[in-house]
């Protein structure tokens, strides 16, 4: 008869428990135990939140969930730039590369696999930025083990601990009160855990999130997993292994954190990175959400002509968002290839739902945002794109605290001859050209926020996609509660430019930046005004891209009629032309 389970129980009473087993000659079958925890970890787990979802509204985790490409080995300082600066196709053929480079991808079920010398790693750190699925891939770890996919032989009992709710315990805990909050754990999985045959992994999600420096030590290591005491010592003592030393541990954490998480885990650990979607990847996971291939194709090819948004698209949650406009504008009967969102708008959507669930514990979000751009528009100036600890302490009165509750800045491990050294990057270069612009319109004061435009428009040709992100925040809709005094000022301003610019410089690159600009605004009022200025169009032996066309319809579709459209010697393919064809009939002339 199972020996009922509660707190008060010591490791010496488990020995006794054991010693009795051994000495009556008896084998304890938790076969059924196991299966009932299983059983309801399926249940559990097999559908997922989503951000936006209302009370009991889930959906499939089978529905969502998409493979991830998992590296294993940390990459060069050529190959971080690399992955920030490219764009488009180019990004996803780097991560392509990446993804073909044998001996650095890894998948989740070789998460534990022996290394070269035949030794099986204790604890393995899954790093991940945010919104790249590292929870996600959490969750579907634990069905997965569930329903035999994944880990079968290897671990009897796989236990969840989401860091995020570790946090609003105050009181001490021993492990085994922790464990209570795992889900579907119970007092026959406990049994279970007390038998030291038993092969037991820890999922440890989102170790970035604990609110805990792990700084404080005890004079006593803590080794009884029925001792209470402060949640960071017990957690601090089961990371390092003190606590049940024969189980091992997964920990998935934002890369700010992993240094500080290696330091507590044991030696023998394995490091992987989670960097996003490959372009089969961004496909699947179109194909998984929409369900008809239609449809899903139909949003893709919409995405991919794109090439910022393309190249966000490795970002699982930036896909979750754009697929989610995609269905809303469905459902609404909107024709998603008339009112694609402008890339400005993905981003702000991104932002604001990496500031309202990833962002635990911040007061003050807009000086957040802030002091992001100040950082952004900084280094773009120097053309960089990785900067130190010291650049962000010019930026950040805490450089720690600038790490610690932000979603946004990445961290990075360079090795030099003699050291480590520590770097940052925002993911992508267009993420740093997004905050860049952001922070004119938080600037409280007018005449400092024109004077700051004067200097970007001075350096234009460096500065082109701040200015184009520029347009899209100064739509009137998009983000109201940024609005300060400047706003009014600025917008004025970047629409003075730009019909200025109109009626002088009438370069087809010029035009097609200007068109480009317009889209991002996306105020149809204001564009038909600007497009009446140009009486004509002409685009001569100019490479026109899938994305440069759907900027060309949108702004064609503002105007009553344009008397003349030149396309010559453009590129325009069959597609293309279909792209454009709604529009081509406002054309008085057309050739």
């Amino acid at each position: 008869m199972a020996t009922k389970f509660n707190s008060s129980y010591t490791h010496g009473d488990i020995l006794t428990e054991r010693q009795c087993c051994v000495q009556n000659c008896s084998f304890v079958d938790h076969t059924s135990k196991i299966n009932e925890y299983k059983t309801s970890v399926c249940s559990t787990y097999k559908k997922v939140k989503e951000y936006n979802s209302r009370p009991g509204e889930n959906v499939l985790l089978s529905d969502r969930y998409t493979e991830l490409l998992i590296v294993e080995t940390h990459r060069k300082q050529r190959e971080r730039e690399e992955e920030i600066r490219c764009r488009g196709e180019h990004h996803q053929h780097v991560l392509k590369t990446r993804a073909s480079d044998t001996y650095s991808r890894i998948t989740v079920d070789q998460l534990f696999k022996p290394d070269g010398g035949g030794d099986v790693p204790k604890a393995v750190i899954l790093q991940g930025h945010s919104g790249h699925g590292k929870s996600f891939t959490a969750q579907k770890i634990m069905y997965d083990w569930a329903s035999g996919k994944v880990f079968e032989d290897l671990f009897h009992l796989v236990l969840h601990l989401k860091c995020k709710e570790l946090n609003e315990i105050s009181e001490a805990h021993s492990l085994m009160d922790l464990l209570s909050y795992c889900p579907s754990f119970t007092s026959e999985t406990a049994e279970v855990l007390k038998d030291s045959k038993m092969k037991v992994l820890f999922l440890i999600d989102g170790f970035d999130e604990l609110k805990f420096s792990f700084e404080k030590t005890s004079t006593v290591p803590l080794k009884d997993p029925f001792k209470e005491a402060p949640v960071e010592a017990t957690l601090s003592a089961l990371l390092k292994g003190l606590l049940l030393p024969k189980c091992f541990l997964l920990v998935t954490t934002r890369s700010t954190a992993s240094d500080k998480l290696s330091k507590l885990l044991s030696d023998s650990q394995r490091f992987t990175d989670i960097l996003g979607f490959t372009e089969e990847g961004v496909k699947e996971y179109f194909q998984r959400f929409f369900k008809e291939k239609l449809l899903a194709k139909k949003a893709f090819n919409c995405v991919r002509t794109n090439e910022t948004l393309y190249t966000a698209c490795f970002i699982p949650v930036i896909c979750w968002i754009i697929c989610t406009v995609f269905r809303d504008q469905e459902e609404g009967h909107t024709d998603i290839t008339e009112k694609l969102q402008t890339t400005t708008s993905i981003f702000v959507h991104f932002v604001s739902t990496l500031l309202d669930h990833h962002c635990q514990g911040l007061s003050q979000p807009e000086t957040l945002l802030r002091r992001l751009g100040q950082l952004a528009e900084g280094k773009l100036h120097e053309h960089t794109v990785l900067f130190d600890e010291k650049s962000l302490s010019e930026v950040f009165p805490d450089p720690s605290q600038a790490t610690k509750y932000n979603p946004f800045l990445c961290k990075l491990f360079l090795k030099r001859p003699v050291k480590q050294e520590i770097m940052y990057s925002f993911m992508h270069l267009s993420f740093q050209e997004f905050f860049a612009a952001l922070q004119y319109l938080m600037l409280e004061n007018e005449e400092e926020a024109l004077g700051k435009l004067q200097e970007l428009f001075g350096n234009l040709a460096h500065f082109r996609p701040v200015v184009q992100f520029l347009f899209g925040l100064s739509n009137r809709d998009l983000y109201p509660h940024l609005k300060k005094q400047s706003w009014a000022s600025i917008q004025a301003y970047l629409q003075e430019w730009l019909l200025s610019n109109l009626q002088y410089h009438k370069m087809q690159e010029d035009m097609l930046y200007i068109l480009q600009c317009l889209y991002e605004l996306h105020e149809e009022e204001f564009v038909r005004r600007a497009m009446g200025v140009w009486g004509e169009m002409k685009f001569v032996k100019i490479l026109l891209t899938s994305t440069d066309c759907w900027v060309l319809l949108y702004c064609l579709q503002c105007c009553p009629t344009i008397r003349s459209l030149e396309l010559h010697e453009c590129k325009i393919t069959a597609e293309k032309l279909r792209m454009l064809q709604p529009a081509l009939s406002r054309c008085e002339e057309l050739r």
